[in-house]
């Protein structure tokens, strides 16, 4: 599959599907030994993982989002690690839900102050208005995550759809938890629009 790398850091890079729901994967490479986060196979994807340092591990961090990760796994000959819970080398996972039909985790890495997410924050047209870096899921703008999240101050926020938040990130989290209820009908307006350019081109 064709991708597109993107969130390049001190901390590691993420690579991203040129596609409507613009699905983003990332590596976290810590101590020489690389994370890779809710993978998507695409081209040089594995490459780049291997040239970045040693496999530790597949993260999963949403239980729907099966991507590629079990296979990944494989590949790298690491665990894969699904919705995982407390911490695990230098992450903690923060519950954003734990329900039968919705089980997500947000990782935060605390050393290096960033946050992942993987469908609770996304920064993809159809998540947006018009105006917004970044946004709360559509289904969790009424409900959003503020309580988990608020007061963890990221310097880089990564996203499961669409690429991350690298400057003025605690600035973007605070507005997407603040305005998510009021923003509903402009949101809902930008994913329609998005929606019909994609199916156009």
């Amino acid at each position: 599959m064709e991708v597109r790398f993107c969130d390049e850091f001190a901390g590691g890079f993420g690579w991203i599907v040129p596609e409507f729901m613009e699905r983003c994967s990332h590596a976290l490479v810590v101590d020489g030994r690389v994370w890779v986060i809710d993978p998507v196979d695409g081209e040089d994807v594995e490459e780049r993982i291997r040239a970045a340092g040693t496999p530790a591990g597949v993260l999963q961090l949403l239980d729907r989002h099966n991507r590629d990760c079990a296979a990944r796994a494989t590949r790298l000959g690491v665990r894969h690690h699904l919705v995982p819970q407390g911490s695990l080398g230098p992450f903690a996972f923060i519950a954003i839900r734990n329900r039968r039909s919705w089980k997500e985790v947000a990782l935060w890495w605390p050393d290096r102050r960033v946050l992942v997410c993987a469908d609770a924050l996304g920064s993809a047209p159809y998540y947006c208005t018009g105006t917004e870096r970044l946004a709360v899921h559509p289904l969790l703008r009424l409900r959003p995550p503020r309580w988990q999240l608020r007061a963890l101050q990221p310097d880089a926020i990564l996203c499961g759809h669409g690429e991350g938040i690298l400057e003025d990130a605690d600035a973007a989290l605070q507005e997407a938890l603040n305005t998510s209820r009021r923003r509903i009908p402009g949101q809902a307006a930008n994913a329609l629009r998005a929606w019909r350019a994609s199916r156009a081109g």
